[in-house]
């Protein structure tokens, strides 16, 4: 399987890319990036890119992919409307339209957040931004998978970029074990994430294509190369 990650770079992105690497059934992991990860690997290729927006510079290069794991974002803290779509929605929406023309059976799996509202109602910019990315994706004739983690605990490695929120995973980080314990259905990992990203590839449309915190936690226990059962929630 060859897999195409956005965000590699980020929190979500390492815990993607490192259940990539380690996955004996990805043969190949493109990362889109605009600068160099500072990692060598035999299945990673990386694709230096910095135009979010328009891939026709590299298109010949998104061809034969089985998989996009896309978990570009930032943060809405401090930004205005405008800027956080731009990021949120149009960046997304280019790239599941450039992959799918180049490969119209891939499989496209988008990191939302717990909170996303795809009715448009919220009070929340953010929450509709990501709603209505989520809607625009599942329009389109491709299998798509919407995932809304709620608290993701950075494991092995993995960072957050926004300063505040590595403060506050430093403080949480001992606390973890105890949030698992009192608030199963509200907690992840990383790691996790990228395990249940995996899975749900050999789903192949099936099942419900919004999941949460439960589903992906029960994706994530999956063994490797075990056709997982669809999610009921």
């Amino acid at each position: 399987m060859r897999v195409i990650i956005f965000g590699a770079s980020g929190m979500v992105g390492h815990g993607a890319l490192r259940a990539c690497l380690l996955d004996e059934a990805v043969t190949e992991v493109l990362v889109v990036v605009r600068s160099p990860l500072p990692l060598d690997h035999p299945k990673l290729r990386q694709i230096i890119h910095t135009d979010f927006t328009d891939y026709t510079a590299v298109q010949d290069q998104l061809k034969d992919l089985d998989a996009c794991f896309f978990c570009l974002g930032v943060s809405a803290l401090g930004r205005g409307e405008e800027e956080y779509t731009r990021v949120t929605y149009d960046y997304t929406l280019a790239a599941a339209r450039a992959l799918h023309a180049a490969n119209p059976s891939l499989t496209f799996v988008y990191v939302s957040g717990e909170g996303t509202d795809s009715t448009g109602g919220s009070r929340q910019m953010w929450a509709r931004v990501k709603g209505r990315t989520e809607n625009d994706l599942l329009a389109m004739p491709m299998h798509a998978y919407m995932f809304r983690p709620g608290y993701i605990q950075p494991v092995s490695g993995a960072t957050s970029r926004t300063p505040v929120y590595r403060v506050l995973y430093r403080i949480t980080g001992s606390l973890y074990p105890l949030l698992r314990r009192a608030f199963p259905r509200h907690v992840t990992t990383t790691d996790a994430v990228g395990h249940a990203m995996l899975a749900v590839t050999r789903l192949k449309g099936a099942g419900p294509t919004v999941l949460h915190n439960p589903d992906i936690n029960r994706l994530a226990a999956v063994e490797p190369g075990q056709a997982p059962k669809p999610p009921h929630s």
